[in-house]
């Protein structure tokens, strides 16, 4: 090797500003913390709000639109990278409001860790959104990953808390374990472990491809259980209902986004000449997800458990997107379908975060309004969030003119223009078997009579105008879908 070859590249930190930013925020509201004796913590959720707002305006302003590698191309800037951040933040601090009034109320969970712990998490997506190196992709999964963990056990006086953070970090870590094993085996193929590298390698016809497929296996495996899709969902319900209602929201929100990121990253960008070998193991999980989350759903009660089970079906169809993206060598659908899934992802982020904000809107100090009975008479109490419920309910459903409809249309037209009509027709069956619990849900705030003890729901102001702007969003980019569809085809069409 050459001094020249040896020579250091400084890295261009305008890239990664954004991230440099929320960890320097990140590690000063640690800080700061300690010395604020406000037991609301007002000043911590004001700087974790600023941090987040920052970072979306560094985000903005570093956008190109072009595609940008630094850190020795471990990092990369485009503008799939910078919609999703931007979409992340947006996400994040939704939650975050929603989660206030909730906080307030119980001890346990109104620390500064709860703030400092949700920007780290942050942090972790960042990382893994921009990730263009298998190692970059598993430090932002293990920084979000960590961050989950502890959250998830915030409440330590709840057994069922401790027993789902347990129960999360233990299959975590043999999750990230696959991940890890499959990546080695890819380097072992490749000789390399940045993503644009692999995908070169394969396409000039590189590489051992039995230790490739070994490796494509693991890792699939891997992204099966950060996405919660069967048979690597064992830990969705538990934590979805073990956890307080603050964290779980923020589970099944933001994160989701993050995975879909490294999906496109390692498969799509890196490993698309194997497309046939992770379609086919996509196309059982998809399946799989579908049926065994619809039907898990029916025989809940708990509206947290249900919600639970009806991530795992969601996830499942959102893959159905990736699967059909690449048909017998032929590409011509991969925009289509790729786009189909992220504007169905976006929408799910969208409507879980509303659905779980609504559960804690009812809550009370001493009172977590997460059995599907608490929600009867709903419209009795409050005929305007008994609306905004509604809109969740249908949008998840599939019902047409909400954004769910056009979500699951926009993939099911994807699947059909593949060719794979038979899988098309499964996804419709299955859909209409989760309609059933979501209408059951409605047909609770409608029919049923409120409990005798139902009090007057005494939310602030500020979470019943952010639950009616989330509801009527679902309903305006139900009428307006078109924006938002082109919007994520120009972006993957930009950055892939």
């Amino acid at each position: 090797m050459t001094l020249a070859e040896m020579q250091f590249v400084p890295p261009d930190l305008r890239l990664a500003s954004a991230e440099i930013f929320m960890l320097a925020m990140a590690c000063l509201i640690l800080i700061a913390d300690v010395f604020v004796k406000d037991k609301k913590r007002t000043a911590t959720f004001v700087l974790t709000v600023i941090a987040l707002l920052g970072a979306a305006v560094i985000t903005f302003n570093t956008s190109s639109g072009q595609v940008l590698y630094t850190f020795s191309n471990m990092f990369v800037g485009d503008l799939l990278s910078d919609l999703l951040k931007l979409l992340v933040y947006l996400t994040v601090i939704v939650v975050l409001c929603y989660s206030r009034s909730y906080v307030l109320v119980r001890p346990q969970m109104a620390r500064g860790e709860f703030y400092s712990l949700t920007l780290f998490a942050t942090l972790g997506m960042m990382v893994m959104i921009s990730a263009n190196h298998f190692l970059s992709v598993y430090i932002g999964i293990e920084l979000l990953s960590l961050s989950l963990y502890a959250m998830v056990a915030l409440n330590r006086d709840s057994t069922t808390a401790t027993e789902a953070a347990m129960k999360y970090f233990v299959l975590g870590a043999l999750a990230s374990g696959l991940l890890l094993y499959g990546m080695s085996m890819i380097y072992g193929a490749t000789g390399s472990l940045q993503i644009s590298t692999v995908a070169e390698r394969l396409f000039a016809g590189d590489g051992n491809k039995t230790i490739l497929v070994f490796g494509v296996v693991f890792l699939v495996s891997g992204i099966a259980f950060k996405l919660g899709v069967v048979p690597f969902h064992m830990w969705i319900p538990d934590v979805y209902h073990g956890a307080p209602t603050a964290v779980t929201i923020f589970i099944g929100s933001a994160p989701k986004l993050a995975a879909f990121a490294i999906v496109i990253r390692m498969l799509v960008s890196g490993l698309i000449v194997v497309s046939k070998d992770w379609q086919a193991m996509l196309l059982i999980l998809s399946v799989l997800s579908m049926a065994v989350g619809n039907f898990g759903a029916i025989a809940q009660t708990n509206l947290k458990r249900m919600l639970a089970y009806s991530a795992i079906s969601h996830m499942g169809f959102m893959l159905l997107g990736l699967v059909v993206g690449v048909v017998d060598g032929d590409a011509r659908f991969a925009l289509n379908a790729y786009s189909s899934s992220m504007f169905y992802i976006i929408t799910y982020v969208l409507t879980s975060a509303g659905t779980f904000g609504m559960i804690m809107l009812l809550s009370k100090a001493g009172f977590e309004s997460e059995e599907i009975s608490d929600f009867a008479g709903l419209n009795k109490r409050s005929s305007w969030l008994a609306a905004m419920m509604m809109m969740m309910m249908f949008s998840m459903a599939g019902v047409p003119f909400f954004v769910g409809f056009f979500a699951k249309f926009s993939v099911l037209q994807a699947v059909v223009a593949a060719g794979y009509l038979w899988l098309a027709i499964a996804a419709v069956f299955f859909s209409l078997v989760g309609a059933y619990y979501y209408l059951r849900v409605v047909k609770v705030m409608y029919f049923d009579q409120p409990p005798a003890n139902a009090s007057r729901i005494e939310a602030p102001v500020g979470a019943k105008v952010l639950m009616s702007a989330n509801g009527l969003a679902i309903a305006a980019l139900g009428l307006f879908p078109q924006t938002l569809m082109s919007l994520c085809a120009f972006s993957l069409l930009r950055s892939l």
